[in-house]
């Protein structure tokens, strides 16, 4: 199986100096899923970087949330979601529940 990755831009050389250990594996690991070193680094980095790119941006829609929660004064009770998790997890007709204030 070899991976062929879409070029949809120019590749841009680079150097990269990793251990001698961590290239033994990642040569085993390329030949193992019939590969080239060159694709399955290239492969790793690419999934490397969308999960921090994913993470970065839920971290971005939880703070958007929290500023959007702050603002409007209400939020769910933490119990209250659980128990309707649980219900909806076991197949129960469960009643959503509702938002709070915690403002006087």
């Amino acid at each position: 199986m070899t991976t062929q990755e879409p070029h949809t831009m120019a590749s841009q050389p680079t150097s990269l100096k990793i251990p001698g250990d961590l290239k033994d594996r990642i040569d085993r690991l390329a030949r193992e899923g019939g590969e080239s070193t060159h694709a399955f680094m290239v492969r790793a980095l690419r999934g490397a970087v969308e999960a921090m790119e994913r993470r970065a941006a839920f971290i971005r829609e939880a703070q958007e949330a929290d500023r959007r929660m702050e603002e409007a004064g209400a939020g769910h009770d933490h119990e209250e979601v659980a128990r309707w998790l649980r219900g909806k997890a076991a197949g129960r007709k469960t009643r959503r529940p509702r938002p709070a204030s915690w403002r006087g």
